[in-house]
């Protein structure tokens, strides 16, 4: 019973605590992805660009982002933008640290890692596209803007649902590491508890049980999303 009340929503319970900090981190997650999707893009178009500088600028992104370990990202991330915010501060006068918010810092860090795994994933969903298809949408005198529009985007957007779940989980889970920066997501909530009530093992389980829940759900979502855009997708040419 005295377990139970701890985990539950009681004055002494832990609960509340726990699913606010489960809504934190999916906050951090939801942000790390919009970041990702951007920087994603753009890392795309930079490899599949007919530059070879912009080339080697998106290879080397995605593979030192890729490769670098993502803890010593959020620590490059936090301690690099806290001193270039005290370096600011210091030039307007102000005195002493200036910390970078830990829901900042750890959005960005996770969304340029994020980003790196986005541009391969949009990389691979635009070759996908026939290639007849492009050449038919040019045949008919379709502009850039147009082809994007009714052929482009709706397919890399099609065939980028799988890969795209696959970088919402990996970012989800990364959120876990963005604890080190003080802020108060699941895993830094869980550990608070474990350490208050010294029921380590209890706070994890329920930690590790409440991951597995989001993840679950998010596949659920990302399945479904990939079902309708397959069941709704339009043939492009035909309605151009």
């Amino acid at each position: 019973m005295a377990l139970l009340q701890m985990i539950g929503f009681g004055p002494t319970g832990w609960g509340g605590l726990l699913l606010v900090a489960a809504l934190m981190t999916l906050c951090v997650t939801a942000v790390a992805l919009l970041i990702g999707a951007i920087l994603g893009s753009l890392v795309a178009w930079a490899k599949l660009s007919g530059s070879r500088i912009l080339r080697t600028i998106g290879g080397t992104y995605t593979t030192v982002f890729r490769g670098v370990p993502e803890l010593l990202i959020i620590y490059l991330v936090y301690f690099g933008g806290s001193s270039a915010v005290t370096a600011i501060g210091t030039a307007m006068g102000y005195e002493g640290f200036l910390g970078l918010p830990s829901f900042a810092a750890g959005a960005l860090a996770v969304g340029i890692i994020s980003g790196a795994y986005q541009a391969e994933v949009f990389r691979g969903a635009y070759l996908a596209i026939p290639k007849g298809e492009l050449e038919a949408a040019q045949a008919i005198g379709m502009n850039r803007s147009l082809r994007f529009r009714r052929i482009i985007g709706p397919q890399v957007f099609r065939f980028a649902i799988p890969g795209i779940g696959n970088v919402w989980q990996l970012s989800l889970k990364d959120s876990a590491l963005v604890s080190v920066t003080g802020l108060a997501d699941l895993m830094r909530t869980s550990q608070v508890a474990a350490g208050s009530t010294r029921q380590h093992f209890l706070f994890f389980i329920v930690g590790g049980c409440l991951y597995l829940i989001l993840t679950s759900f998010s596949d659920r979502i990302f399945t479904s999303a990939e079902k309708r855009a397959n069941r709704s997708m339009p043939t492009s040419l035909g309605q151009a």
